[in-house]
C-alpha cells in the first residue's frame, strides 16, 4: 500500500475512533417530574388501555365477563387518577 495513502486513512481512522468513543462532559440534567406530570401520564395509559380492551373485545378476544371486570377496573383507575387531578387543581 502506498504510504501517501496509508497515512491520512490511518489518521482518519484514529479521529473516527477518538470521536465516537471519547466521553462525553455534557449530560441532559435529570428531569423532575412533579406528582401531576406522573398523573397526566398514568391518565393517558389508563385511557390507551381502555381504548386498546375494547378494541380487542370487539374482535372476540375476551369473553364479555372478563371484559367487564376489566373496564371497571379500568374506569376505577382513571376515576382515582381523575379525583387526585383535581385535588391538586388542575
Amino acid at each position: 500500500m502506498d504510504a501517501s495513502l496509508f497515512i491520512p486513512a490511518l489518521l482518519l481512522l484514529i479521529a473516527c475512533g477518538a470521536y465516537i468513543f471519547w466521553p462525553q462532559r455534557r449530560t441532559a440534567p435529570p428531569v423532575e417530574k412533579s406528582r401531576l406530570d406522573y398523573l397526566r401520564e398514568r391518565r393517558d395509559v389508563i385511557y390507551e388501555n381502555l381504548r386498546d380492551l375494547n378494541f380487542e373485545f370487539r374482535a372476540g378476544k375476551y369473553p364479555e365477563d372478563d371484559y367487564l371486570r376489566q373496564r371497571a377496573s379500568l374506569e376505577t383507575e382513571a376515576a382515582g387518577v381523575l379525583t387526585e387531578m383535581d385535588s391538586l387543581g388542575v
